[in-house]
């Protein structure tokens, strides 16, 4: 696809994170945007504000007129989460325009830049988001397609690229979506079982990651967390492996806590970039950052710009994301849904404060993976001092009969374990008295973080 060819872009399901940094995109190309989503959101606000149009019902007549009378020079992008019975879908479907998933126009875009993709089932947003900042800090930059919101570019999307051509984007493994893009440069962070509805077995999870690193280029690079390097039998790539525990070719050193901040030295085949500071919190953002600067310095970053960038990264919306903290009371807000995820989240989270009370917050995420992975979630949870269990959000499933937030409660061993409908949240949590308070999901509990952020002020 040429993309000087399209004038008129229409996305369904605009307002999801990878859709609306893709709208951007061809904002800034000088595109005319526009789109459909489900519910009004921050991020469909501010798409609105830039002078993109939203609507939020399904409605084909809704369609501005310019996207609905000719196919001719319309691009039609969307997302794998939409229905099929989707009546906007099927009206472009059936009327001839170019249709294409999310992961394919991605693909498009990646083919015409040096592309630097970051997979793995959890720790790609925050390692993206890394190292497209540690490559804004050299003179070349770079363009960044992003998973969440970067607290450094208050955007998912970086454009900053001056003369090098490259491009960062998170290679998303839900639908085999990496699987439309050919990098020159990858790293895979991890390759947990996840998506078993997709995929159906963990198997088959390790194999579409095995297909996406064979897709580096011949003459590229494969960055692996040194547990997955079993990855390297499937490419041709320059093969790098990266660990905080094990012997592998990018390593840290004296690793310490000073003042909140991880203090660390890192080892590398091209010598040592010592005196690192990194500028958010958690034990596992420093394998992000390991991972992130592996990249940053095989395509060239110098010590200090990898200092300054490390330094002065600060994070990403909803990952590890301390949102209120005093004397009293911390809380951070994590998009931790996976059991791996909220074990990697509260045992950082305990290593930072290990004296006090935890409290966690979970909205569990689909009904199939509560299903899968019901005594991963509670071994996970039983970390925690206490926990609130939320409603399952359902996203894009009907419910399973026997499935419920319950079924992972009546697996624990901690007996300190509330059910909590979503509208009694806030004042639960107001009677509970946290001291350290952690919140956790994928779903619409990223709603009540403010409402719970301004009853801890009231209430400290």
């Amino acid at each position: 696809m040429v993309f000087t060819n399209i004038r008129r872009v229409y996305l369904i399901g605009i307002g999801g994170i990878g859709m609306s940094a893709l709208a951007r995109f061809f904002a800034h190309q000088g595109k005319e945007v526009c789109g459909y989503d489900r519910t009004e959101s921050a991020l469909t606000t501010e798409l609105e504000a830039e002078g993109i149009c939203v609507h939020y019902t399904d409605s084909v007549e809704l369609i501005p007129e310019p996207f609905r009378i000719s196919a001719e020079h319309v691009l039609v992008i969307y997302t794998p989460a939409v229905p099929v019975n989707h009546a906007e879908l099927n009206f472009f479907k059936s009327s001839g325009y170019t249709v294409v998933k999310r992961a394919a126009a991605l693909g498009f875009a990646a083919e015409l830049m040096r592309t630097a993709a970051v997979a793995g089932t959890h720790g790609k947003t925050s390692t993206s988001t890394m190292l497209a900042h540690l490559l804004c800090q050299t003179a070349g930059g770079c363009d960044a397609f992003l998973g969440g919101i970067s607290r450094n570019f208050s955007s998912n999307l970086v454009l900053q690229n001056r003369g090098e051509n490259r491009l960062v984007v998170e290679a998303d493994e839900f639908d085999r979506s990496f699987l439309s893009l050919y990098p020159e440069l990858a790293i895979v962070t991890s390759t947990d079982a996840d998506h078993l509805d997709i995929y159906g077995s963990h198997a088959e999870v390790i194999d579409a990651f095995r297909s996406f690193v064979s897709q580096v280029k011949d003459n590229g690079i494969a960055i692996l967390k040194k547990e997955v390097a079993y990855l390297a039998a499937s490419t041709k790539a320059r093969v790098f492996t990266y660990s905080l525990t094990e012997q592998a070719d990018f390593t840290v050193s004296n690793l310490t806590i000073n003042d909140g901040y991880y203090h660390f030295n890192i080892h590398t085949p091209v010598g040592v970039f010592p005196d690192i500071v990194l500028g958010i919190p958690g034990k596992y953002n420093v394998e992000n950052a390991l991972a992130a600067s592996a990249a940053a310095i095989l395509w060239g970053i110098s010590a200090d710009e990898l200092r300054r960038g490390l330094e002065s990264f600060a994070g990403v919306q909803r990952r590890f994301d301390v949102r209120f903290r005093s004397e009293k009371t911390i809380f951070i807000d994590d998009y931790a849904h996976h059991p791996q995820e909220l074990w990697a989240a509260i045992t950082s989270v305990r290593e930072l404060f290990p004296k006090k009370r935890i409290t966690g917050v979970f909205q569990p995420h689909l009904f199939t993976r509560t299903r899968d992975f019901a005594e991963d979630f509670a071994h996970s949870l039983d970390l925690l001092d206490e926990v609130v269990l939320l409603d399952i959000y359902p996203a894009r499933e009907q419910p399973i009969e026997g499935v419920s937030s319950q079924t992972i409660k009546n697996l624990m061993r901690n007996q300190q374990v509330t059910i909590c409908p979503k509208e009694q949240l806030v004042e639960t949590l107001r009677q509970m008295n946290p001291e350290v308070l952690i919140t956790m999901g994928a779903g619409d509990i990223d709603r009540l973080v403010n409402p719970i952020a301004e009853m801890l002020k009231t209430r400290n």
